[in-house]
């Protein structure tokens, strides 16, 4: 009745509790739990429409009787980009263009794709191979990749290069194979030979909106070399398809939870969400925003751009970096499957980024403004992350995600959408295209950071420090030593503007299993820059003085820094904290021809004392690995002659034959070289005296097969007694693969110390038995 209509109305606070139907009687909900159960029940009736309208794209697979038969459920298809084989004789078969045929690489667990090449048909057809010799794991993991953009044509064994591939896209002869299924195994995967049935589904679906806008700035780096040229070239037509098919449903939803919340007795107010409503519009609007940003990632996980993570065994998404890369063979995940990039695992992970916030609107502001010159509240405090220098155009990659959200939020924020694509003058990154050259995006970035903190400066309340986050990996090799653009304009932006750094926080903020960490050496911690206005009192010193303050202070903070098992990637820029803080709380260092020491030049000589305070450590090292780490500068894993060898070793006061009976090194026909990980014994009691360098390979061979068990925790157990120096060893080796640009070697070290802590803690209690049976059979 009305009667009862106007008293729920002044009963209910918009937002206490959901609004769909049959929702949970409960009590009360806390903070946004009730607008995420109705953002989750809209959102699974949305997927249940969708699988109505597009289910048949998704078929199941018939399993071979080797899985005991019956359907399986499958999670992705992996596809291989193909052109016409450049050999005329082969009349312009398709062949593939692969970076690798291992889709399981997990140790023990490997599953390559194997081509069987039909010559005389000028066919290719693909099988599925569990395991296999060490060469043929290498030849899958080698796919048809044999150099950057280059491939091999499987048909006549010749060289595809990178300007007929380019060539074949532009003029659109890029095509595309099914090469192998990925099933849902329950528990574990399937994987499947590719099914004529599959691929013709698959390229049947037939999308109506194609996203016709031009890719821009970091988005052009690559994939228009071959033809991709617009948003909608990103994605396959069942892709497309699917996008469509929700974006349709999420303007559908947004009718459907108007109605269930006048029904639910939330007020008949029109005042739209931009202007603050609370009234059933305003709330329908909300719901459906939620759902229209699931658009954007299931478009993340859903385009031609997505890989497949072999170790992991699950789909990546488009941006797993921020970049757009050229991907060869790609996934197309089954957006119904209920795991790796299916709908229910991303709806799930969006909901609980909001569940639990509060909804206290009158205590918080959001507001958007420029930070060169937004005016801040007195005493304001200070958090941020600024951009990293040109590390990511945020603004180009907003544009993917644009095209789709764009239809679905143009009502509710026509301001705000009304560009055809995202602003980017303004954005405050060295972007070379918009600021038209290297030179002119540094000046940009530097002057604008610098306006930045200067206004931050000006307004910071003296009672708290500022917290500036910031995570740039050093990496730009120039005359004058190891620096960074980056860091040298952002920590010269900080210093100019009077803000000293009085402390440093590394903190873990990356996943260690995201694509870019995967036999990567990258960056897993951010670090926190804690500042303060500068005293004006502050002393002028000289060159000197700072280098002794340097050599002084360092060491210890570094020391701190291995104690809290700072990857060894993330070394070099959490010591730029302190070494920093030194140089920043003095108004200025002098130099010898009383100019000013820069930025630039203090991080050199930080970064020479870093040098110099690991090489330091290496006087605690036994003889043996000292021997071993001089011939590891020298020659890597090569042979080396023998009497170059023994002049090393008796300069260390050893002989070449007790660095071979420490299980270093092999020495014969006049030749030494270090002993691989693979030929080190399996089961090994580590004596009293053991070496350093031995130690470190069996745990570092432990970890890459076993990361963080059982097995592992078994290993680090029995070399406890020299655990602290094993982990030493670690940062030094690292340092030295850096410099020597050993990718291999330098990523097992960072590895194992990201994981250090978790072996530290992991409870293993060794059977003497074991022990005793192990030593018998040595």
């Amino acid at each position: 009745s009305t009667a009862q209509h106007s008293t729920a109305q002044h009963r209910r606070i918009p937002y206490d509790s959901p609004v769909h139907p049959g929702a949970k009687e409960k009590q009360f909900y806390e903070n946004a739990q009730a607008l995420a159960e109705d953002v989750r029940h809209y959102g699974n009736w949305m997927r249940e429409q969708a699988f109505r309208r597009i289910g048949h794209l998704y078929p199941k697979i018939q399993l071979p009787q080797e899985y005991g038969g019956g359907e399986a459920t499958v999670i992705a298809w992996i596809w291989a980009r193909t052109v016409p084989s450049p050999d005329p004789a082969f009349n312009d078969a398709p062949v593939p263009l692969v970076s690798s045929f291992l889709i399981s690489s997990a140790a023990g667990k490997e599953v390559r794709i194997e081509p069987i090449v039909d010559k005389k048909a000028r066919s290719i057809r693909y099988a599925i191979h569990k395991g296999g010799s060490a060469e043929e794991i290498k030849r899958a993991r080698e796919g048809t990749k044999t150099g950057r953009g280059i491939f091999r044509c499987l048909l006549s064994d010749g060289v595809i290069t990178t300007q007929y591939i380019r060539d074949k896209g532009k003029s659109g002869e890029m095509g595309q194979t099914l090469i192998a299924i990925v099933a849902d195994g329950n528990p574990g995967r399937i994987y499947v030979a590719p099914d004529e049935e599959h691929e013709k589904v698959a390229l049947s679906a037939q999308p109506g909106y194609v996203p016709d806008e031009a890719l821009t700035g970091k988005m052009r780096v690559s994939v228009p070399l071959y033809g991709i040229e617009t948003y909608g070239d990103l994605f396959t037509n069942r892709q497309l398809t699917t996008l469509n098919t929700f974006s349709d449903l999420v303007l559908e939803t947004r009718d459907k939870i108007l109605q269930d919340a006048f029904a639910a007795g939330l007020p008949t107010d029109e005042t739209p969400l931009r202007a603050s409503g609370s009234g059933a519009k305003a709330y329908a609007e909300a719901v459906s925003v939620y759902l229209a940003l699931m658009v954007g990632r299931l478009a993340d996980y859903n385009s031609a751009f997505c890989g497949w993570h072999s170790p992991g065994q699950k789909m990546r998404s488009t941006f797993a970096r921020q970049a757009l890369p050229m991907v060869w063979d790609y996934s197309e995940v089954n957006i119904f499957n209920a795991s790796s990039g299916g709908f229910n695992s991303l709806f799930d992970r969006l909901i609980k980024g909001f569940e639990t916030l509060g909804h206290t609107a009158e205590d918080a502001q959001v507001q958007q403004a420029d930070a060169r010159s937004v005016a801040y509240a007195k005493n304001t405090i200070i958090s941020t992350d600024p951009p990293y220098y040109d590390n990511i155009c945020y603004a180009d990659i907003s544009d993917f995600f644009y095209v789709w959200l764009r239809p679905l939020t143009k009502d509710i924020y026509p301001e705000e959408t009304a560009s055809l694509a995202t602003p980017k003058e303004d954005e405050l990154v060295a972007s070379s295209y918009i600021q038209g050259g290297r030179a002119e995006a540094e000046t940009y970035f530097l002057d604008g950071m610098k306006a930045v903190m200067h206004n931050i400066a000006a307004h910071i309340s003296s009672e708290f420090p500022a917290a500036i986050y910031y995570a740039f990996k050093q990496k730009e090799i120039a005359e004058e030593g190891i620096t960074s653009t980056g860091w040298v304009t952002f920590l010269q932006a900080i210093v100019d503007s009077g803000f000293s750094v009085i402390r440093t926080w590394p903190i873990r903020t990356e996943m260690p299993g995201r694509a870019l960490a995967i036999n990567a050496n990258a960056l897993a911690s951010s670090i926190v820059l804690v500042c303060r206005k500068r005293e004006p009192t502050a002393d002028i010193i000289t060159r000197p003085e700072f280098l002794a303050k340097l050599k002084e202070e360092l060491p210890a903070a570094l020391a701190e820094l291995q104690a809290a098992n700072i990857a060894p990637a993330d070394m070099p820029q959490s010591a730029i904290g302190p070494g920093i803080g030194i140089f920043s709380r003095y108004q200025a260092v002098i130099e010898a021809d009383d100019k000013h020491m820069s930025v630039k030049d203090a991080l050199q000589r930080i970064n020479d004392e870093i040098d110099a305070h690991l090489a330091e450590i290496e006087g605690d090292f036994d003889p043996q690995t000292r021997f071993a780490l001089t011939w590891f500068t020298q020659y890597e894993m090569r042979e080396g002659e023998f009497g170059n060898a023994e002049t090393l070793a008796t300069a260390r006061g050893i002989s070449v034959a007790s660095v071979r009976q420490a299980g270093i090194i092999e020495s014969r026909g006049g030749k030494v070289r270090i002993l691989r990980r693979d030929e080190l014994p399996e089961e090994w009691l580590p004596p009293a005296d053991f070496s350093v360098w031995h130690g470190l390979q069996q745990l570092i061979r432990a970890h890459e097969r076993f990361q963080v068990t059982e097995n592992t925790a078994r290993v680090f157990e029995r070399l406890r007694p020299k655990s602290s120096q094993i982990k030493d060893l670690a940062y030094r080796l690292y340092d030295i693969c850096e410099k020597r640009a050993c990718a291999k070697e330098a990523f097992a070290c960072n590895a194992l110390i990201a994981d250090w802590k978790e072996l530290t803690e992991f409870t293993y209690t060794e059977d003497r038995q074991t022990i005793l049976d192990i030593a018998r059979k040595n």
